[in-house]
């Protein structure tokens, strides 16, 4: 494995895209590769980030990144900046400060400076450069790698969006020590599933290292993010447009962006619904005959391990159904659920039964331990 500019491990993953191939590097001191791509001779970069992550991180980044004379964009901390007026405010901006078709925008932050900036760099003048610097565990694991960029629109999340990959993604551990745990915990989540689609290596590293893990235990995220990371661009590799085998990274979401709807984004991180959803589906698909009680033991395990969730239990699971539709895997009315099978293997389903959906989230809703 090569050695990182301090002696710590650095790992690469490259990705292949009709677009243009790109790498994904994950360790300390990541940031310095942007040093490489900055030399291309960007007429320009401009870095998108708020405003309390820059002032913990920005100097460091800079410093790291080579991006002394980058100009910083701030927009505004939370789900909210993920809309259409902001990328229209960010635009202005861009163009007022003579951004051009040869300039670079770096995203640096977690999923919602990721999603908007993706969508900013592909859509400013049909289109610039763009290089993600994620800043939260679930964007360096998951939503900074595959290309998928997008905005909200009214109650619906990332309904305008393009699939826009970067020119490279750098993901350096070190700036998760100082996430509040609240927020650490929820992209562990993430992890878990990525976890419970791959097996193997990942799966005993957090049945082993879970705790530790929710401590920020500095010298246990390195591996862990690999690990993770090369599930998703394994992913992505083969399926780049979510075609269908690319459905797979969503399982436990279409509880859980159910979960998140029923509440208007309020009462769950996006990674604490996914908790949720995953120990929803994990109880339908042993109603459905599908997954072994003792399996569904150990998955549901590990997902408790990693933390308390805020309560489910004053909703109404009749309401949580009804929302299903909505996931974005729905086609034609029917909703295509991702149902473990074990750990390691899911399969696809679409003729799932709403009464026994009803009756899995019941169960869970209960406080129901395989």
């Amino acid at each position: 494995m090569p050695q990182g500019p301090s002696g710590s491990s650095l790992r690469s993953f490259h990705v292949k895209s009709r677009y243009g191939d790109y790498d994904v590097v994950v360790g300390r001191r990541a940031w310095q590769r942007l040093g490489r791509l900055g030399a291309r001779g960007y007429s320009s970069i401009f870095i998108l980030t708020e405003r309390p992550l820059w002032r913990r991180w920005g100097t460091a980044f800079r410093k790291d990144a080579g991006l002394k004379n980058a100009r910083a964009l701030f927009v505004p901390s939370g789900e909210q900046s993920k809309s259409l007026a902001v990328v229209g405010r960010m635009a202005e901006l861009l163009l007022a400060a003579h951004a051009d078709r040869r300039s670079l925008l770096v995203a640096f932050g977690g999923g919602v400076v990721g999603d908007l900036g993706g969508f900013l760099a592909s859509t400013y003048m049909r289109g610039i450069d763009l290089a993600q610097a994620p800043t939260t565990v679930v964007a360096q694991v998951d939503s900074a790698i595959g290309g998928k960029t997008g905005v909200n629109v009214g109650a619906m999340k990332n309904l305008v969006g393009t699939f826009y990959p970067p020119r490279l993604v750098v993901s350096d551990p070190i700036v998760l020590t100082s996430l509040r745990p609240r927020a650490f915990r929820s992209g562990l989540y993430e992890v878990v599933k990525h976890a419970f689609l791959a097996g193997g290596h990942l799966l005993q590293i957090l049945e082993d290292q879970i705790e530790s893990l929710t401590a920020k235990n500095a010298a246990s995220l390195g591996p862990i993010l690999v690990a993770a990371a090369r599930v998703k661009v394994e992913v992505v590799k083969r399926d780049e447009k979510e075609a269908r085998l690319r459905w797979v990274l969503n399982l436990g979401h279409t509880f859980g962006h159910a979960l998140e709807e029923a509440t208007d984004y309020r009462r769950f991180t996006h990674g604490e619904a996914v908790g949720w959803g995953l120990l929803a589906v994990l109880r339908l698909a042993n109603r459905l005959g599908v997954l072994a009680k003792s399996e569904e033991a150990r998955m549901a395990e590990l997902v408790r391990r990693v933390g308390p969730l805020p309560t489910i239990a004053d909703l109404s699971a009749r309401r949580i159904v009804a929302l299903l539709p909505q996931d974005k895997k729905s086609v034609g009315g029917r909703i295509h659920w991702v149902i473990p099978e074990r750990v390691g293997k899911v399969r696809i389903m679409d003729n799932v039964p709403m009464k026994l959906a009803a009756e899995a989230f019941r169960d869970v809703q209960t406080g129901f331990a395989p």
